[in-house]
C-alpha cells in the first residue's frame, strides 16, 4: 500500500510540473509552428533546430530525444497533443524542463532581466555547446599556416626564417612601412615544434569557442591578439622580429578566461578552468622571459606579442563574446573594456606613426 501510495503521489507531483511548464512548452511549440496551423513537420522542426539561429534553445541530445519519440503516429507532422504526451514522459521530463528553463531564461524573457520562476542551474554555459555547423575558422586558419611553412620548407630544403613565406609575412622592425606584417606573421612559424605547439592549442581551445561563441566572434578575438602583439612588440621592444601565431593564440586563452568571468555563475568548475588557463599562461610567459634575461639566450623571443595578445583577447572576448546573463556590474566592465582597448590600440597605432625617431631606420 505504501509504494502505490508513493507512485501516485509521484505520478500528482509529475502532472503538477507539467501543469505548471504548460505555459513554457506552449511558447517552445508555437515558436516551431511557423505557419500556425497547429502541426510542425518533422523534417522542418529538424532542420530549424539545427540551424544557427535555434541551435541554442535546445541542446542536441533534445533533439535526439524529439526526433525519436515525438512522432508517435508516423505522420511527419508533431502535434501539441504528441508533443504534450511527451512531456508527461518520465524519462525525457527531467531533460527538456532543463532545456526549456535555458530556452525561457534566455530567448524568451529580455536579457537584461531575469525571470524569477526559472532557478539557476549548474552547466547552463556547457549547454551551449554545438558542433553543428562544423566549426572550420580554427581549422582553415591553422591550414594556412601550416601552407606557409611548408612552402618556405619546400623552398629552402631547411627549416628557417628566410623562405619566400617569411620573406613576405614576418614582422620586421626596420620595414615597418609594410603594414601587412603587422597582421601576416601569424602565418610564419620558425621550426617544427614552434609550429605544432600553436596549432596544438589553437585547435584544442579555439574551436570550442566556437562551438560556443560562433566563428566570427573567435576571429574577432584572435585577430585582435595579433594585431595587439604585433603593435605593442614595436611599442615595448623595438628590435624583435616576429613570427607564430603566438599573439593570436594568447588572445583565444585570455577570451577562455573572460568568459569565464563573464559567466562565472553559469559555469561549472569556473575557478579550476581559471586557474589553469591562468598557470597555463604565466608559465609559458614566464620561462620566455626568464630565457631571454636571467640566462642570456641568444633568441629574440617576442614575450611582449603574449602579453599584449593575452590583454587583447581579455579585452575584447569581454565585448564580444556571449554572456549567458547581463549583470550590472559587467555592463562597466564591458564599456570599460571597449575604452581601454580602443585607447591602447590608437595610441600603439600613433607612436608607430609619428615617433619616428624611436624606430631604427
Amino acid at each position: 500500500m505504501s509504494g502505490e501510495r508513493n507512485a501516485e503521489s509521484s505520478n500528482d507531483e509529475r502532472k503538477e510540473t507539467a501543469l505548471t511548464l504548460y505555459p513554457k512548452w506552449q511558447l517552445v511549440f508555437e515558436k516551431y509552428d511557423a505557419d500556425g496551423d497547429g502541426r510542425i513537420s518533422i523534417v522542418e522542426f529538424r532542420d530549424e533546430i539545427r540551424s544557427e539561429t535555434y541551435q541554442h534553445d535546445l541542446p542536441l541530445c533534445a533533439v535526439k530525444q524529439i526526433l525519436k519519440k515525438a512522432d508517435e503516429d508516423q505522420s511527419g507532422y508533431l502535434t501539441y497533443e504528441e508533443f504534450e504526451k511527451m512531456i508527461h514522459s518520465e524519462e525525457v521530463q527531467g531533460l527538456f524542463t532543463r532545456s526549456v528553463n535555458s530556452y525561457v531564461k534566455y530567448a524568451v524573457v529580455p536579457r537584461h532581466r531575469r525571470p524569477q520562476d526559472v532557478p539557476d542551474g549548474s552547466g547552463v554555459y556547457e549547454e551551449q555547446y554545438s558542433c553543428y555547423p562544423v566549426r572550420l575558422l580554427m581549422i582553415i586558419v591553422s591550414t594556412l599556416e601550416i601552407a606557409a611553412f611548408v612552402w618556405d620548407v619546400a623552398t629552402e630544403n631547411k627549416i628557417n626564417a628566410t623562405g619566400p613565406a617569411a620573406t613576405i609575412f614576418m614582422y620586421n622592425p626596420y620595414k615597418r612601412y609594410e603594414v601587412w606584417r603587422y597582421f601576416t606573421y601569424m602565418f610564419v612559424h620558425v621550426g617544427i615544434f614552434h609550429l605544432i605547439v600553436n596549432l596544438i592549442v589553437q585547435i584544442m581551445l579555439g574551436i570550442p569557442l566556437e562551438m560556443v561563441h560562433g566563428w566570427w566572434r573567435v576571429l574577432c578575438v584572435y585577430l585582435a591578439g595579433v594585431i595587439a602583439g604585433s603593435l605593442g612588440t614595436s611599442v615595448t621592444d623595438p628590435k624583435v622580429f616576429l613570427a607564430g601565431a603566438s599573439g593570436g593564440v594568447y588572445g583565444i586563452i585570455a577570451a577562455h578566461v573572460a568568459t569565464i568571468i563573464m559567466n562565472w555563475s553559469e559555469m561549472q568548475f569556473a575557478l579550476l578552468q581559471l586557474l589553469v588557463f591562468l598557470i597555463l599562461a604565466l608559465v609559458d610567459i614566464g620561462t620566455a622571459v626568464y630565457n631571454r634575461y636571467v640566462i642570456n639566450e641568444d633568441k629574440q623571443i617576442g614575450y611582449a606579442a603574449h602579453l599584449a595578445g593575452a590583454l587583447a583577447g581579455l579585452l575584447v572576448g569581454i565585448c564580444v563574446l556571449r554572456n549567458l546573463e547581463i549583470k550590472r556590474w559587467e555592463r562597466q566592465v564591458w564599456w570599460a573594456s571597449i575604452v581601454l582597448f580602443s585607447s591602447l590600440m590608437l595610441a600603439a597605432v600613433l607612436w608607430n606613426i609619428f615617433a619616428s625617431s624611436f624606430f631604427y631606420p
